[in-house]
């Protein structure tokens, strides 16, 4: 699974994911910094890699519709400071290990985890 890991997330989200095994570059590695929400889901797309975000826009069905990316994976916290965001991340984990996100949506938040086709 390949996976790019958005701007709004700190780069050790990157860094859990590559100590995992996945294939991980992330918006600023590519020089995508301020891109639209539909331009970074076209390159996802194009590259085949689910996007890691907390931009709640990619949560909205009717522009990004599941079954039409290479997965969606959007953390809903309360606190988005960098060890709470991690900590999402490392919950997560176990998950990938058994499931991918492929033409999903995956919105995560504190305790549960809601995945949409």
């Amino acid at each position: 699974m390949k996976f790019k890991v958005d701007e709004n997330l700190p780069v050790e989200a990157a860094e859990l994911l590559r100590k995992e095994g996945y294939d991980v570059v992330t918006v600023r590695d590519q020089n995508l910094e301020g891109s639209t929400d539909q331009d970074i889901a076209k390159v996802c797309n194009n590259e085949k890699r689910a996007l890691i975000t907390i931009d709640k826009d990619f949560a909205d069905i009717r522009s990004y519709p599941p079954g039409e990316s290479f997965g969606l994976i959007v953390l809903r916290l309360r606190w988005q400071d960098k060890a709470h965001v991690l900590k999402a991340i490392e919950r997560i984990l176990p998950i990938l290990r058994r499931e991918q996100p492929e033409k999903q949506l995956w919105i995560v938040g504190e305790s549960r985890i809601r995945i949409r086709d």
